[in-house]
Order: C-alpha cells, then structure tokens, then sequence
C-alpha cells in the first residue's frame, strides 16, 4: 500500500468484481470501507487492510466516493434507497459511482433521484472480468458531470485501465454497456452453437478451438468461454442467469423503442432454456447445454 492514505472509498458488493475493485483501490493507497451481506468477503478486505461496514447506511457518512458492484436495478435500489440504503446518509456532494448493468431509463431516473438528494453521479458500467478487475485494468463505460468527474477521477484510474467518458449526463454508460452486453451475449451463444455442431460432426474440439482461434471466426468470447468447455468446467465466472437478465435489459429497451433484435431475443432463448434446464447458476458457457445428443467434454482433472 502506498505510504500516504488517500480519500475514503466505499465499496458496495464485494462479487468476483467488487472485490476486484476494493484490492485495486488498496493497492493504490486508497481507505477502503467494504460492505456486502457476506461477512467472509468483507473479511477479506479488512485482512487486506480494509475497513468493514455492516450496511450501506454504515458505510455511507464514512467515504467521498461510493462504489455500488451489485448485480442489478433490484440490488442498486435497495443499497442506495432501501431500509439500509446508503443515500439518505451520505455528506452533501459525495460522489456514487453504480456500476451495475441496468437499464439507460432506470439509470437516468437513478442519476436524478441522487442529484435530488444533493449527491453526484457517475453512471458507470464495467467489463472485463475478474482478473482485470483484481488487476486494476478492467473497462469503465462511464458518464456523468465534470464535477463529478473531478471528485473521483483518481478513484477511477486506479480501478481501472480504461475509463470511456460517453457524456456530461447519466445515462449514456448504460446505453454503451448495454451494446456490449448485447454483443457479449450473442457471442458466447454463438461460440456454444458452433462447438455444439463441431462435437456433433466429429471433429476434435481441441483442434476445433486452436484453429479457429487463429483463423476470420475467432471472437473474444469464443477464446475466453471455449475452454471452459473443453475443460469440462463450468463454474461460474459469469452465469448464464446474468445474460438471462442483460439480454432481458436489451429487449426490453428495443421492445420500448419497436426496434427489432432478432440475433438477440435468440440468443436470450437458448439462456432461459439453460436456466430452465437448471445451469442458469453455471458459468455463461454452459449455454451449450441446450443442444441435444452431443457428448461434451468431461472435466479434466
């Protein structure tokens, strides 16, 4: 940790990316107060060095910039505003960074609920994962007011490897976040469709992933997600549940706008049939589940 401490973050879910998070902003010298509703993980960070919580409303009087890593516009409600909530406790012009993928209406309508409260906002999405998070590297897809931004912009940079500044206003991390959540989504669908058929020819699916990796069909998500197939693992780093409710957001926000989305409500298919057929809590590459008479790979020991 650095030698001089600097401002009071707060850290609301302590996920596989709030924890990520909370240790980068340790690392960079930052006081950290952590919450979740698992006291072992807010344990970890207090080992870490941290400073524990018991709710949002705990944490909330404690810190400058308050960091929300929950799952969705359910759980941001609920730490922000609910019987615990951090919002009505929070010092005038504290900053709330919500990092949950929701929809952009109930971003925007978030953003002023908060201004309301004398509180400013940075809409501000992430990506990247687990390790980038814990590295400090992952993607911010944020926006929100320069002053808003001048308050935390150390905080972002030090959680962060990329921090995307979309706008002066809440709402257009969301609308980005959401395209990504889209294409992600499609794409990891599409991995599991292309592995299923390859399994279901014959082909050695290790052969399958090395070419296609270093060939024009390659995505990002097909060399991250694949080899949990291969390896016949499926623990969840991120869950098939998640893209039930990302891509839910994304045909929501179309069905609103009569904008159709044929790839995506297809996609958003196949991960209620996983979920349906119980692996809605395995890792996102288990959408492969849904084709019928192929003989995935066994986990490897």
């Amino acid at each position: 940790m650095n030698a001089s401490v600097k401002k009071p973050v707060g850290v609301i879910g302590l996920g596989a990316m709030g924890m990520g998070v909370a240790m980068s902003l340790l690392r960079e010298g930052f006081e950290v107060h952590a919450c979740d509703i698992r006291a072992e993980t807010v344990q970890k960070v207090v080992d870490a060095g941290g400073v524990a919580a018991g709710s949002p409303a705990e944490l909330a009087p404690r810190v400058d910039v308050l960091i929300s890593v929950v799952v969705n516009a359910d759980q941001t409600e609920t730490v922000l505003f609910g019987a615990q909530g951090a919002v009505p406790k929070m010092r005038p012009g504290t900053v709330v960074i919500s990092s949950a993928t929701v929809s952009p209406d109930f971003a925007r309508a978030l953003g002023k609920r908060i201004a309301d409260a004398g509180l400013l906002m940075i809409d501000g999405p992430i990506s990247g994962g687990a390790a980038k998070a814990m590295a400090g590297e992952m993607t911010v897809m944020s926006s929100g007011s320069p002053e808003a931004y001048a308050k935390c912009e150390d905080v972002l940079d030090a959680i962060a490897g990329k921090v995307y500044r979309l706008g002066d206003e809440v709402g257009p991390g969301s609308v980005v976040k959401m395209i990504n959540q889209l294409l992600a989504g499609v794409h990891i669908a599409a991995a599991g469709e292309a592995m299923a058929l390859a399994i279901r020819a014959g082909a050695d699916p290790d052969q399958v992933y090395e070419v296609i990796t270093n060939s024009a069909g390659n995505s990002w998500m097909f060399q991250n997600r694949v080899p949990h197939i291969l390896a016949g693992d499926y623990t969840p780093l991120s869950a098939v549940n998640i893209f039930v409710k990302d891509l839910g957001i994304v045909l929501d926000y179309a069905k609103k706008n009569v904008f159709p989305l044929p790839l995506s409500a297809t996609a958003h298919q196949m991960y209620m049939s996983a979920s349906a057929a119980g692996h809605g809590g395995e890792d996102d590459s288990a959408v492969i589940k849904v084709f019928p008479a192929i003989k995935l790979p066994d986990a490897k020991k």
